[in-house]
Protein backbone atom coordinates (compact mmCIF):
# COMPACT_ATOMS: atom_id res chain seq x y z
CA UNK A 1 0.00 0.00 0.00
CA UNK A 2 1.27 3.33 -0.54
CA UNK A 3 0.99 6.22 1.46
CA UNK A 4 0.48 9.79 -1.44
CA UNK A 5 3.50 12.66 -0.65
CA UNK A 6 3.36 15.85 -3.00
CA UNK A 7 7.06 16.96 -3.68
CA UNK A 8 7.62 20.57 -3.90
CA UNK A 9 7.04 21.96 -7.16
CA UNK A 10 10.12 22.89 -8.66
CA UNK A 11 11.86 23.68 -12.58
CA UNK A 12 14.76 21.02 -12.81
CA UNK A 13 16.03 21.43 -15.96
CA UNK A 14 18.57 19.16 -17.94
CA UNK A 15 21.31 20.17 -20.52
CA UNK A 16 22.63 18.56 -23.45
CA UNK A 17 25.98 17.34 -21.63
CA UNK A 18 29.16 17.47 -23.85
CA UNK A 19 29.30 15.41 -26.93
CA UNK A 20 26.30 13.10 -25.63
CA UNK A 21 23.87 11.89 -28.02
CA UNK A 22 21.09 12.51 -26.07
CA UNK A 23 19.15 15.37 -25.76
CA UNK A 24 17.37 15.71 -22.36
CA UNK A 25 14.36 17.84 -21.96
CA UNK A 26 12.85 20.36 -19.31
CA UNK A 27 10.95 18.75 -16.57
CA UNK A 28 9.04 21.46 -14.81
CA UNK A 29 6.54 20.87 -12.58
CA UNK A 30 6.64 17.98 -11.17
CA UNK A 31 3.82 16.38 -9.87
CA UNK A 32 3.61 14.26 -7.00
CA UNK A 33 5.88 11.08 -6.14
CA UNK A 34 4.45 7.90 -4.45
CA UNK A 35 6.41 5.51 -2.54
CA UNK A 36 6.03 3.56 0.47
CA UNK A 37 6.87 4.40 4.04
CA UNK A 38 9.43 2.10 4.24
CA UNK A 39 11.87 1.32 2.13
CA UNK A 40 14.93 -1.51 1.85
CA UNK A 41 17.63 -1.46 -0.08
CA UNK A 42 20.97 -3.38 0.11
CA UNK A 43 23.70 -2.57 -1.07
CA UNK A 44 27.94 -3.05 -0.71
CA UNK A 45 29.56 -3.38 2.72
CA UNK A 46 29.82 -0.16 5.40
CA UNK A 47 32.41 2.00 4.27
CA UNK A 48 31.93 1.07 0.49
CA UNK A 49 30.88 4.22 -1.72
CA UNK A 50 27.96 2.14 -2.84
CA UNK A 51 26.72 2.09 0.88
CA UNK A 52 27.74 5.50 1.50
CA UNK A 53 25.33 6.68 -1.69
CA UNK A 54 22.85 4.96 -0.31
CA UNK A 55 22.83 6.52 2.96
CA UNK A 56 22.50 9.74 1.52
CA UNK A 57 19.85 8.90 -0.89
CA UNK A 58 17.82 7.85 2.42
CA UNK A 59 18.73 11.15 3.82
CA UNK A 60 17.01 13.08 0.86
CA UNK A 61 13.86 10.60 0.69
CA UNK A 62 13.70 11.10 4.60
CA UNK A 63 13.90 15.08 3.69
CA UNK A 64 11.94 15.62 0.88
CA UNK A 65 9.23 13.03 1.64
CA UNK A 66 9.60 11.38 5.33
CA UNK A 67 10.18 8.41 3.79
CA UNK A 68 12.57 5.88 5.38
CA UNK A 69 15.11 4.08 3.74
CA UNK A 70 16.69 0.72 5.46
CA UNK A 71 20.51 -0.09 4.05
CA UNK A 72 21.08 -3.73 4.15
CA UNK A 73 24.87 -3.70 3.87
CA UNK A 74 26.53 -7.32 2.14
CA UNK A 75 29.75 -8.70 2.06
CA UNK A 76 29.50 -10.53 -1.32
CA UNK A 77 27.13 -11.03 -4.19
CA UNK A 78 25.08 -13.63 -2.52
CA UNK A 79 24.66 -11.75 0.86
CA UNK A 80 23.52 -8.66 -1.39
CA UNK A 81 21.27 -10.48 -3.74
CA UNK A 82 19.52 -12.57 -1.44
CA UNK A 83 17.50 -10.93 0.53
CA UNK A 84 16.17 -9.23 -2.88
CA UNK A 85 15.41 -12.53 -4.01
CA UNK A 86 13.74 -13.59 -1.12
CA UNK A 87 11.71 -10.48 -1.27
CA UNK A 88 12.67 -8.59 1.91
CA UNK A 89 13.87 -5.86 0.33
CA UNK A 90 12.46 -3.83 -2.81
CA UNK A 91 15.93 -3.31 -4.33
CA UNK A 92 19.89 -3.69 -4.72
CA UNK A 93 22.59 -1.18 -5.56
CA UNK A 94 24.72 -3.83 -7.20
CA UNK A 95 28.02 -3.42 -8.97
CA UNK A 96 28.33 -6.64 -11.90
CA UNK A 97 27.02 -8.98 -9.68
CA UNK A 98 23.50 -8.37 -10.79
CA UNK A 99 24.38 -9.38 -14.56
CA UNK A 100 26.21 -12.42 -12.95
CA UNK A 101 22.96 -13.25 -11.32
CA UNK A 102 21.03 -12.94 -14.25
CA UNK A 103 23.64 -14.85 -16.19
CA UNK A 104 23.29 -17.62 -13.81
CA UNK A 105 27.12 -17.94 -13.55
CA UNK A 106 29.25 -18.67 -10.55
CA UNK A 107 27.80 -18.94 -7.29
CA UNK A 108 24.46 -17.86 -9.01
CA UNK A 109 24.82 -21.02 -11.35
CA UNK A 110 23.58 -23.33 -8.31
CA UNK A 111 20.27 -25.06 -8.45
CA UNK A 112 19.49 -22.57 -5.01
CA UNK A 113 19.96 -19.64 -7.53
CA UNK A 114 19.67 -19.75 -11.39
CA UNK A 115 19.07 -17.12 -13.98
CA UNK A 116 17.32 -14.26 -12.08
CA UNK A 117 15.03 -11.97 -13.80
CA UNK A 118 16.62 -8.80 -12.55
CA UNK A 119 15.65 -5.22 -14.27
CA UNK A 120 17.71 -1.90 -14.00
CA UNK A 121 15.90 1.55 -12.90
CA UNK A 122 19.12 4.07 -12.88
CA UNK A 123 23.03 3.06 -12.40
CA UNK A 124 25.67 5.69 -11.18
CA UNK A 125 28.90 6.85 -13.37
CA UNK A 126 30.85 8.68 -11.76
CA UNK A 127 34.79 10.03 -12.12
CA UNK A 128 35.81 7.23 -9.92
CA UNK A 129 35.99 4.12 -11.82
CA UNK A 130 36.44 0.35 -11.79
CA UNK A 131 39.73 -0.01 -10.60
CA UNK A 132 42.94 -2.60 -9.36
CA UNK A 133 44.43 -0.46 -6.09
CA UNK A 134 47.70 -1.67 -4.97
CA UNK A 135 50.16 -0.93 -2.31
CA UNK A 136 52.43 1.53 -3.95
CA UNK A 137 55.99 -0.18 -2.23
CA UNK A 138 54.65 -3.55 -3.98
CA UNK A 139 56.14 -1.53 -7.40
CA UNK A 140 53.39 -2.63 -9.54
CA UNK A 141 52.85 0.06 -12.24
CA UNK A 142 51.14 -1.86 -14.73
CA UNK A 143 48.51 -4.25 -14.80
CA UNK A 144 51.19 -6.60 -16.65
CA UNK A 145 53.39 -5.77 -12.94
CA UNK A 146 50.43 -7.93 -10.95
CA UNK A 147 51.84 -11.25 -12.44
CA UNK A 148 53.63 -13.04 -9.15
CA UNK A 149 51.92 -10.33 -6.94
CA UNK A 150 49.07 -11.69 -3.98
CA UNK A 151 45.61 -10.23 -5.36
CA UNK A 152 43.04 -10.54 -2.96
CA UNK A 153 40.01 -12.97 -4.13
CA UNK A 154 36.29 -12.05 -2.33
CA UNK A 155 34.83 -15.24 -1.29
CA UNK A 156 31.56 -15.32 -2.52
CA UNK A 157 31.85 -12.01 -4.55
CA UNK A 158 32.27 -12.75 -8.09
CA UNK A 159 31.72 -9.53 -9.32
CA UNK A 160 35.33 -8.80 -7.72
CA UNK A 161 36.36 -12.02 -8.82
CA UNK A 162 35.64 -11.75 -12.59
CA UNK A 163 36.51 -7.99 -12.31
CA UNK A 164 39.76 -8.28 -11.30
CA UNK A 165 39.87 -11.43 -13.85
CA UNK A 166 39.04 -8.82 -16.76
CA UNK A 167 41.71 -6.01 -15.32
CA UNK A 168 44.37 -9.42 -15.84
CA UNK A 169 42.78 -10.44 -19.17
CA UNK A 170 43.79 -6.75 -20.53
CA UNK A 171 47.55 -7.67 -19.60
CA UNK A 172 47.75 -11.10 -20.76
CA UNK A 173 47.49 -12.32 -17.33
CA UNK A 174 45.06 -15.22 -15.92
CA UNK A 175 44.12 -15.74 -11.96
CA UNK A 176 47.43 -18.59 -12.43
CA UNK A 177 49.43 -15.60 -12.52
CA UNK A 178 48.79 -14.56 -9.29
CA UNK A 179 48.67 -15.60 -5.98
CA UNK A 180 45.36 -15.32 -4.70
CA UNK A 181 45.01 -14.47 -1.13
CA UNK A 182 41.25 -15.26 -0.28
CA UNK A 183 39.42 -13.10 1.99
CA UNK A 184 36.01 -12.71 3.34
CA UNK A 185 34.82 -9.33 2.14
CA UNK A 186 35.68 -5.88 0.88
CA UNK A 187 36.53 -4.69 3.62
CA UNK A 188 38.74 -7.44 4.60
CA UNK A 189 40.22 -7.12 0.91
CA UNK A 190 41.59 -3.40 2.25
CA UNK A 191 43.07 -4.88 5.02
CA UNK A 192 44.71 -7.47 4.01
CA UNK A 193 46.79 -4.87 1.70
CA UNK A 194 46.97 -2.84 4.30
CA UNK A 195 48.43 -5.34 6.41
CA UNK A 196 50.79 -6.59 3.95
CA UNK A 197 48.88 -10.07 3.53
CA UNK A 198 48.43 -9.26 -0.07
CA UNK A 199 49.59 -6.04 -2.80
CA UNK A 200 46.49 -5.53 -4.66
CA UNK A 201 42.59 -5.37 -4.31
CA UNK A 202 39.79 -4.61 -6.45
CA UNK A 203 37.12 -1.48 -5.81
CA UNK A 204 36.27 2.42 -7.32
CA UNK A 205 39.14 4.88 -7.11
CA UNK A 206 37.09 6.75 -4.49
CA UNK A 207 35.67 4.31 -2.29
CA UNK A 208 36.51 5.63 1.06
CA UNK A 209 38.57 2.60 1.97
CA UNK A 210 41.42 3.47 -0.32
CA UNK A 211 41.81 5.94 1.98
CA UNK A 212 43.20 4.04 4.71
CA UNK A 213 45.94 2.22 2.29
CA UNK A 214 46.90 5.42 1.66
CA UNK A 215 47.66 6.54 4.77
CA UNK A 216 49.70 3.35 5.73
CA UNK A 217 53.01 2.88 5.29
CA UNK A 218 52.56 1.05 1.88
CA UNK A 219 50.81 3.90 0.36
CA UNK A 220 48.22 3.47 -2.63
CA UNK A 221 48.97 3.13 -6.25
CA UNK A 222 45.91 2.86 -9.27
CA UNK A 223 47.60 1.15 -12.46
CA UNK A 224 46.37 2.85 -15.61
CA UNK A 225 44.48 0.60 -18.19
CA UNK A 226 45.62 2.58 -21.38
CA UNK A 227 42.69 3.63 -24.03
CA UNK A 228 45.06 3.22 -26.99
CA UNK A 229 46.32 -0.31 -25.95
CA UNK A 230 43.41 -2.29 -28.36
CA UNK A 231 44.47 -5.85 -27.96
CA UNK A 232 44.21 -5.48 -23.86
CA UNK A 233 40.56 -3.59 -24.57
CA UNK A 234 39.45 -6.55 -26.60
CA UNK A 235 40.70 -9.18 -24.63
CA UNK A 236 39.08 -7.18 -21.28
CA UNK A 237 35.70 -6.99 -22.65
CA UNK A 238 36.10 -10.54 -23.99
CA UNK A 239 35.62 -10.93 -20.38
CA UNK A 240 33.73 -7.51 -19.33
CA UNK A 241 31.40 -6.92 -22.35
CA UNK A 242 30.02 -3.94 -20.02
CA UNK A 243 32.58 -1.57 -19.20
CA UNK A 244 34.06 1.17 -21.17
CA UNK A 245 36.96 3.62 -21.06
CA UNK A 246 37.17 6.18 -18.43
CA UNK A 247 38.98 9.01 -17.11
CA UNK A 248 39.66 8.37 -12.88
CA UNK A 249 38.64 11.94 -11.79
CA UNK A 250 37.71 11.21 -8.34
CA UNK A 251 40.27 9.46 -5.76
CA UNK A 252 43.19 10.16 -4.21
CA UNK A 253 46.44 9.56 -5.59
CA UNK A 254 45.30 10.67 -9.49
CA UNK A 255 46.59 12.76 -11.36
CA UNK A 256 44.95 16.81 -11.75
CA UNK A 257 43.86 15.75 -15.27
CA UNK A 258 42.56 12.25 -14.21
CA UNK A 259 43.97 8.94 -15.62
CA UNK A 260 43.14 6.98 -18.19
CA UNK A 261 41.25 3.50 -17.07
CA UNK A 262 38.18 0.79 -17.43
CA UNK A 263 34.56 1.32 -16.25
CA UNK A 264 31.01 0.61 -15.69
CA UNK A 265 28.25 1.71 -13.83
CA UNK A 266 28.11 1.36 -10.04
CA UNK A 267 26.03 1.53 -7.80
CA UNK A 268 23.61 -0.08 -10.51
CA UNK A 269 19.78 0.05 -8.98
CA UNK A 270 18.08 -3.28 -9.91
CA UNK A 271 14.88 -4.81 -8.94
CA UNK A 272 12.60 -8.19 -9.16
CA UNK A 273 9.06 -8.68 -10.76
CA UNK A 274 8.01 -8.64 -7.27
CA UNK A 275 8.05 -4.63 -7.51
CA UNK A 276 5.43 -2.85 -8.81
CA UNK A 277 5.73 -1.33 -12.06
CA UNK A 278 4.12 2.22 -10.13
CA UNK A 279 7.28 1.51 -7.28
CA UNK A 280 10.02 1.43 -9.76
CA UNK A 281 8.26 4.40 -11.75
CA UNK A 282 8.45 6.31 -8.63
CA UNK A 283 11.41 4.95 -7.08
CA UNK A 284 13.39 6.36 -10.51
CA UNK A 285 11.74 9.63 -10.10
CA UNK A 286 12.81 10.81 -6.66
CA UNK A 287 16.68 9.79 -8.25
CA UNK A 288 16.30 11.75 -10.47
CA UNK A 289 13.91 14.77 -8.81
CA UNK A 290 16.16 14.30 -5.84
CA UNK A 291 19.57 14.41 -7.25
CA UNK A 292 20.87 17.84 -5.89
CA UNK A 293 19.67 16.82 -2.83
CA UNK A 294 22.15 13.74 -2.30
CA UNK A 295 24.62 13.87 -5.21
CA UNK A 296 27.26 15.65 -2.45
CA UNK A 297 26.10 13.19 0.61
CA UNK A 298 28.98 10.49 -0.44
CA UNK A 299 32.10 10.40 -2.93
CA UNK A 300 30.68 9.33 -6.43
CA UNK A 301 27.19 10.58 -5.31
CA UNK A 302 27.09 12.66 -9.15
CA UNK A 303 27.53 9.92 -10.90
CA UNK A 304 23.61 9.15 -10.82
CA UNK A 305 23.07 12.37 -12.97
CA UNK A 306 20.24 12.07 -15.69
CA UNK A 307 23.51 12.94 -18.18
CA UNK A 308 25.35 10.81 -17.32
CA UNK A 309 23.26 7.54 -18.24
CA UNK A 310 24.39 4.91 -20.67
CA UNK A 311 20.95 3.49 -21.38
CA UNK A 312 22.25 2.00 -24.57
CA UNK A 313 25.05 -0.23 -22.65
CA UNK A 314 25.51 -3.51 -20.49
CA UNK A 315 23.11 -6.86 -20.57
CA UNK A 316 20.54 -6.29 -18.16
CA UNK A 317 17.04 -4.76 -19.56
CA UNK A 318 15.64 -1.81 -17.96
CA UNK A 319 12.49 -1.77 -15.99
CA UNK A 320 9.37 -1.08 -17.47
CA UNK A 321 8.27 1.42 -14.70
CA UNK A 322 11.61 3.48 -15.27
CA UNK A 323 11.40 3.30 -19.06
CA UNK A 324 8.35 4.89 -18.41
CA UNK A 325 9.60 7.68 -16.68
CA UNK A 326 11.85 8.51 -19.01
CA UNK A 327 10.37 8.23 -21.51
CA UNK A 328 7.86 10.97 -20.29
CA UNK A 329 11.04 13.30 -19.58
CA UNK A 330 12.41 12.06 -23.49
CA UNK A 331 15.35 10.68 -22.18
CA UNK A 332 14.36 7.27 -23.61
CA UNK A 333 16.11 6.56 -27.07
CA UNK A 334 15.80 4.49 -29.73
CA UNK A 335 18.86 2.99 -29.29
CA UNK A 336 18.23 2.42 -25.59
CA UNK A 337 15.28 0.62 -26.78
CA UNK A 338 16.96 -1.85 -28.98
CA UNK A 339 19.80 -2.22 -26.37
CA UNK A 340 16.69 -3.22 -23.89
CA UNK A 341 15.00 -5.54 -26.09
CA UNK A 342 18.00 -7.30 -26.91
CA UNK A 343 18.75 -7.72 -23.10
CA UNK A 344 15.26 -8.92 -22.65
CA UNK A 345 15.50 -11.33 -25.77
CA UNK A 346 19.20 -12.72 -23.80
CA UNK A 347 17.29 -12.61 -20.36
CA UNK A 348 14.22 -15.16 -21.33
CA UNK A 349 17.00 -17.62 -23.82
CA UNK A 350 18.70 -17.60 -20.10
CA UNK A 351 15.58 -19.06 -18.73
CA UNK A 352 14.32 -21.23 -21.14
CA UNK A 353 17.69 -22.92 -20.86
CA UNK A 354 17.81 -23.22 -17.31
CA UNK A 355 14.37 -24.64 -17.56
CA UNK A 356 14.96 -26.99 -19.76
CA UNK A 357 18.39 -27.90 -18.36
CA UNK A 358 16.49 -28.90 -14.73
CA UNK A 359 14.60 -31.63 -16.47
CA UNK A 360 17.58 -33.90 -16.83
CA UNK A 361 20.07 -32.23 -14.95
CA UNK A 362 22.88 -33.98 -12.56
CA UNK A 363 21.84 -34.46 -8.73
CA UNK A 364 25.63 -33.88 -7.98
CA UNK A 365 25.88 -30.11 -7.31
CA UNK A 366 29.64 -29.93 -8.78
CA UNK A 367 28.00 -32.21 -11.79
CA UNK A 368 25.36 -29.50 -11.61
CA UNK A 369 27.02 -26.71 -11.95
CA UNK A 370 29.84 -27.38 -14.44
CA UNK A 371 26.87 -28.95 -17.10
CA UNK A 372 24.93 -26.05 -16.86
CA UNK A 373 27.81 -23.66 -17.54
CA UNK A 374 28.63 -25.68 -20.60
CA UNK A 375 24.70 -25.93 -21.67
CA UNK A 376 24.38 -21.95 -20.98
CA UNK A 377 27.46 -21.53 -23.24
CA UNK A 378 26.36 -23.68 -25.98
CA UNK A 379 22.83 -22.03 -26.12
CA UNK A 380 24.67 -18.22 -26.44
CA UNK A 381 26.57 -19.17 -28.90
CA UNK A 382 24.07 -20.55 -31.27
CA UNK A 383 22.10 -17.56 -30.58
CA UNK A 384 24.97 -15.52 -31.73
CA UNK A 385 25.11 -13.75 -28.08
CA UNK A 386 27.91 -12.78 -26.10
CA UNK A 387 28.78 -15.72 -23.57
CA UNK A 388 30.95 -13.87 -21.25
CA UNK A 389 32.30 -17.00 -19.99
CA UNK A 390 33.82 -20.60 -21.07
CA UNK A 391 31.65 -23.36 -20.77
CA UNK A 392 33.71 -24.84 -18.83
CA UNK A 393 34.95 -22.10 -16.45
CA UNK A 394 32.84 -22.57 -13.02
CA UNK A 395 34.61 -20.63 -10.04
CA UNK A 396 33.62 -20.27 -6.63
Amino acid sequence: MFLSRTSSVFALVLAFAGSSAISWATVAAEPEIDLPQQLVWTAYDLGSTGYSQAVGVGAALKNELGINLRVLPGKNDVSRLAPLRDGKAQFSATGSESTYAQEAVYLFGSREWGPQPLSMLIMAVSGGTSTVATARDANIRSLADLKGKRVTWVKGAASLQNSMRGQLAFAGLTWDDVIKVEVPGYAASIQAVIDGQADAAYGTTHSAPFLKIEASPRGLYFPPVPHDDEEGWKRLKEVLPWFFPAIATEGPTLPPEGQEMASSGYPILVTTPDTSEDLNYNMTKAMVVYFDQYKDAAPGGDGWALDRQKFDQGLLPYNAGAIRYFKEIDAWTPEAQANHDANLKRQALLQETWKAYLETAPEDEDAFQKGWMKVRFQALQDAGMVTIMDGWDVVS
